[in-house]
């Protein structure tokens, strides 16, 4: 049935609470409202035609004193790209931003203060390039500013000293150079391919040199790459394939020397740079599939840059690395904990789920330690520090080798392919040559550079690069970004998915409430809601949400009992909530997370909690156990296993409670047995997993937001995909092989003209070209149409 509920006017979300109205326009709270003010106030409502849901719900309630730490000169110098006596220059990224109204808005950020110079989005990376007067706005202002109006700026201590990441232009450059020298060589070789009148010999020789010429700039510069590749592997005593391209090169290049100074021909200066062009193309189109993401992040993406410190003399702002032993922090609610400390004021509830995979916040009291990376989700609290940041349990668990450590290299069958198509070659040149050699001595080093010329693999090497270039692409578009090509050949091997469960498989930290007992009246659920509403807890939290709307002025005296319950009277009743031992005094028989609730002492029933798994999990389980081993491996209780083990089937193996260390064990014994995983986690606990897999896969809600080190990052969006996701890298390899194969054709008809030593110039550069042209309308074509039969983008 369709939604009758009001929608919100800035966000398109419903609106829970109707009062919010201004001119007879609906608002969900007061955030977005705030943003319509802002917007109308300034003349810029023509925001609201551009779509129908231009921004995210605004809900964000900042601290005055949160972004206190950017008025430090210090971070200031960390964060800043420039800055003169009048303007600074600096680059906040923006995880809010999502659509072209987004991007519209911020692009007019210069009209809602008159200290802003510029604004310029890069929308692919959620990042804005802004340019302000610091005379009339300090930095501090300028992120306030963007958090006012609902693009709060995400700063993390990976930030500090880190510059913005240029564009590696010296691969576009070389790219340009070799375009324009193929182009022009092409042009100036036309004559040549049809026939130039003897009476314009001068015209032909001055051809020949010009086009010589124009290919010094590509043999020396933008081949380079290929050099260098090349160098490095056979430093390694490898033969990758770019040494057969550099040799292809090299020969071509010596060839067409041979023939313009000894005036025997024209060379194939033409079929050179157009090596070197193509190769170069089909790397800048693999570049660019993934330049927008980080899959080397570290826990530092994680921590804020500065907490505040209280002495005698007040509060002041200091930055992580400034913390030392014995210093006292102040972390406010949903702040992350820097460094290990012994709680002093306040009671913590901190969420380890990024930690452990723990789905629930754990309870701390006073004088109790409390560890680095877990998220404070109740009120402020106060903590001594016991070890500095570079010591805590985080940092260490991070940096430990056996997280670090990884025997993966990038290979590809390409690679064996191209050695043992090389060795065919060299084998052809030399029987060839010795052939001619015997019988017509004139004809054997013509024989021998033919051969090795149009043999070249580059053909082989364009199949490759410009199906794993469009794969990417491909994949990206369907919001799966990969490290880098060979990735697509280890996702087309596995044979094991393994799944973590918090925050993989479940959506974040959402619940479902399930009640078990004697029926609730409206009235009494009024009153449970009460009661529970006055608990930070997140079950309590939980139940709140469930039982509705409380009470309005209720009489109230309550109790909350840490690792009990909360018990209280609710206009004239004595209602409690808590465990099963507290209430019934009894312990609890199962694992699972679960509230009784009692009222006048009386047991009513229960309240059972299960994580809220994303809706698409159940269907794309049962499509992935007919064609995979399924596991799972989690650092959460195992309350869950009977509904798990139905959605897996009887064979998925399900590990719970498993340390960060005892994932990394599991996966190796499945590698041990001859198995290839793709692990697929979100949290620090499952970085060293992540890094064991033959794929390790970070899922998060945004591709832009902090993830662990992997080899590749896919959107939750993007999760029920993940079985065609597959099936497309599978078929990767089988159109680089059709096209390989197409282009061996091409060899073979080149091949046999070469060993005869009578190949000409000419029919050497149709081949070439032709075989080039068709690799990339066969690649192209098959990458697309296996696409579209997936319904992949």
């Amino acid at each position: 049935m369709p939604s009758t509920d009001l929608a919100c006017y800035h966000c398109g979300e419903p609106c829970r609470n109707s009062e919010i109205i201004v001119e007879d326009k609906h608002f969900c709270c007061d955030g977005c409202r705030l943003v319509y003010d802002i917007l109308n106030q300034n003349g810029m409502c023509t925001y609201y035609d551009l779509n129908k849901n231009p921004g995210q719900s605004q809900k964000i309630t900042v601290r005055k004193d949160k972004f206190l730490f950017l008025d430090d000169t210090s971070i200031q110098q960390s964060l800043i790209s420039f800055k003169d006596a009048q303007q600074t220059h600096i680059s906040f990224y923006l995880p809010q931003m999502h659509c072209s109204s987004c991007l519209w808005l911020l692009e007019q950020l210069h009209r809602l203060h008159e200290g802003i110079i510029s604004c310029k989005v890069n929308f692919e990376r959620k990042e804005a390039d802004i340019i302000f007067h610091h005379e009339k706005i300090s930095l501090r202002e300028v992120a306030e500013l963007l958090t006012g109006i609902g693009y709060e700026p995400y700063i993390s201590y990976h930030d500090m000293g880190k510059k913005k990441k240029l564009i590696d232009r010296k691969k576009i450059f070389r790219l340009g150079v070799a375009g324009f020298c193929f182009a022009n060589i092409m042009l100036m070789s036309f004559p040549e391919y049809l026939g130039i009148d003897d009476k314009e010999e001068n015209l032909l020789v001055f051809f020949r040199n010009l086009n010589l010429f124009l290919s010094l700039p590509v043999f020396f510069y933008s081949a380079g790459e290929f050099y260098t590749s090349a160098w490095n592997a056979l430093k390694q005593k490898i033969l990758n394939i770019d040494a057969p391209i550099v040799l292809a090169i090299w020969v071509t290049f010596a060839r067409s020397l041979y023939e313009v100074f000894t005036a025997t021909g024209s060379g194939y200066f033409d079929s050179m740079t157009g090596i070197v062009f193509f190769m170069l193309v089909g790397r800048v189109l693999q570049d660019r599939t993934h330049r927008q993401l980080n899959f080397d992040r570290d826990y530092t993406s994680y921590f804020p840059v500065a907490v505040t410190r209280i002495k005698a003399e007040g509060h002041a702002t200091v930055t992580l690395p400034d913390i030392q032993l014995n210093d006292t922090l102040l972390i406010h609610h949903q702040e992350l904990i820097p460094a290990d400390g012994i709680i002093t004021r306040g009671r913590a509830l901190i969420d380890y789920s990024f930690v452990t995979g723990e789905s629930l916040p754990v309870a701390k009291e006073m004088g109790e330690i409390v560890y680095a990376g877990g998220k404070q989700v109740g009120g402020n609290i106060e903590i001594l520090v016991i070890k500095e940041v570079a010591q805590s349990y985080l940092t260490r668990l991070w940096n430990k080798d056996i997280f670090n450590s990884s025997d993966q290299t990038e290979s590809s069958f390409v690679h064996g392919l191209s050695r043992w198509f090389t060795w065919a070659v060299f084998a052809i040149a030399l029987i060839a040559g010795l052939y001619w050699a015997i019988f017509d001595t004139g004809k054997s080093w013509n024989a021998i550079t033919a051969v090795l010329i149009i043999a070249c693999p580059c053909a082989l090497l364009l199949s490759n690069t410009f199906t794993n270039g469009n794969i990417l692409r491909r994949l990206a578009h369907n919001r799966f970004y990969l490290r880098h090509a060979t990735v697509i050949e280890e996702m087309a091997s596995i044979d094991t998915i393994v799944f973590d469960k918090t925050g993989t498989l479940t959506a974040g930290t959402e619940m479902e409430v399930v009640y078990d007992g004697k029926p609730l009246s409206v009235l009494l659920k009024q009153k449970i809601a009460t009661l529970a509403a006055q608990s930070t807890h997140p079950l309590s939290k939980g139940i709140a949400a469930w039982a509705g709307t409380p009470l309005n002025a209720p009489f109230l005296a309550f109790e909350e009992k840490p690792g009990k319950g909360i018990e209280g009277m609710v206009d004239g009743d004595l209602i409690t909530l808590g465990s099963a031992l507290f209430i019934t005094g009894k312990p609890q028989q199962d694992d699972t997370s679960t509230v009784y609730v009692a009222v006048e002492g009386q047991l009513m029933g229960k309240f059972r909690f299960r994580n809220h798994y994303r809706q698409s999990v159940p269907m794309l389980l049962r499509r992935l156990q007919k064609h995979f081993r399924l596991a799972i491996v989690s650092g959460d209780n195992d309350g869950e296993l009977p509904y798990l083990r139905k959605l897996l089937g009887p064979s998925a193996a399900l590990h719970f409670h498993q340390q960060p260390e005892d994932k990394l064990c599991v996966l190796q014994h499945m590698q041990q047995d001859g198995h290839r995983v793709l692990m697929i986690g979100d949290g620090l606990n499952d970085s060293g997993a992540l890094k064991q897999a033959d794929v390790g896969v970070a899922i998060t809600d945004n591709s832009n937001n902090f993830t662990p080190a992997s080899d590749a990052i896919i959107e939750a969006s993007a999760l029920p995909k993940l079985y065609e996701l597959i099936l497309l890298c599978k078929l990767n390899r089988k159109i680089v092989l059709a096209a390989f194969i197409i282009s061996i054709l091409y060899n073979i008809i080149g091949i046999y003209f070469a060993v005869q030593g009578t190949l000409s110039p000419m029919i050497a550069a149709i081949l070439m070209p032709c075989s080039s042209i068709s690799i990339l309308l066969i690649t192209f074509g098959l990458s697309n149409l296996a696409a579209k039969r997936l319904h992949l983008n």
